[in-house]
């Protein structure tokens, strides 16, 4: 008598990924690089500005030491305010499903075969499916087609937080030392240069982690980058003439 050969496990394609946390530390890269291209952008433009109405260490230090903390603190809350609120909103519709589940089975169930004869299956195939991942978790199979939510992955509006506030300090680092190291008469250009190449290399970070055209990103924030620092060392230079 022949054995009958074991099934093979199926293999999941190696170069995609298949597991929803992946996507999430995507978000939270791209979170982080946002945050330090804000940081760096915020910060330039007050020392540059300030940069253009003195030459004194002492004041620029102090504005960029203070534009720094109140963008991390600023950043901070932020954060933790938006991803409270999305944390809430999650547990409260993954509560509202439990309870769906517990009161009216029948509909829920009615309601799984129609989302997934929304997706192309045939209604037999449709109930079917329902039937059986209803079976096996009804909790897992409506939360996952309905609100796409995983309970396991949900958002921590701490996590959040303090890693927005890590990233604009990072990112402000760059200005402030650009424009405190070199002597006066090279500081803003010095400053300049070097914003703008971290600004191409936070647009071409963003543009790869989001499979976009890395170009057209680094192009956006170069710009605006070289604005804000402009308008600010304009305004610098206009008031410090003025009190001068």
């Amino acid at each position: 008598m022949s054995e009958t050969p074991d099934t093979p496990e199926p293999q999941l394609h190696p170069a995609e990924p298949h597991h929803g946390a992946i996507g999430s530390k995507l978000n939270w890269l791209r979170a982080g690089v946002l945050g330090a291209n804000d940081g760096i952008v915020s910060v330039a433009g007050i020392v540059v500005g300030v940069a253009a109405a003195t030459t004194d260490r002492d004041p620029i230090f102090t504005a960029g030491i203070a534009g720094l903390a109140a963008g991390a603190l600023s950043m901070a809350l932020g954060e933790y305010v938006s991803v409270s609120t999305q944390r809430d909103t999650e547990k409260a519709l993954l509560q509202k499903e439990r309870r769906e589940l517990d009161t009216q089975p029948a509909a829920e169930l009615d309601e799984l075969a129609a989302l997934y004869e929304a997706k192309g299956l045939t209604p037999a195939t449709a109930r079917t499916v329902a039937e059986e991942l209803t079976d096996h978790d009804a909790f897992a199979a409506h939360i996952d087609i309905e609100l796409g939510i995983d309970p396991e992955e949900l958002t921590n509006p701490w996590q959040a937080a303090i890693s927005s506030a890590i990233a604009f300090t990072v990112g402000a680092i760059l200005p402030m030392l650009a424009i405190l190291l070199p002597p006066p008469s090279t500081r803003i250009p010095i400053t300049f240069a070097a914003v703008l190449i971290a600004l191409a290399v936070t647009g071409w970070l963003s543009a790869r982690l989001g499979g976009a055209d890395a170009g057209r990103a680094i192009q956006r924030v170069v710009i605006g980058g070289a604005l804000a620092m402009a308008i600010t060392f304009g305004i610098g230079h206009l008031v410090g003439g003025a009190v001068g």
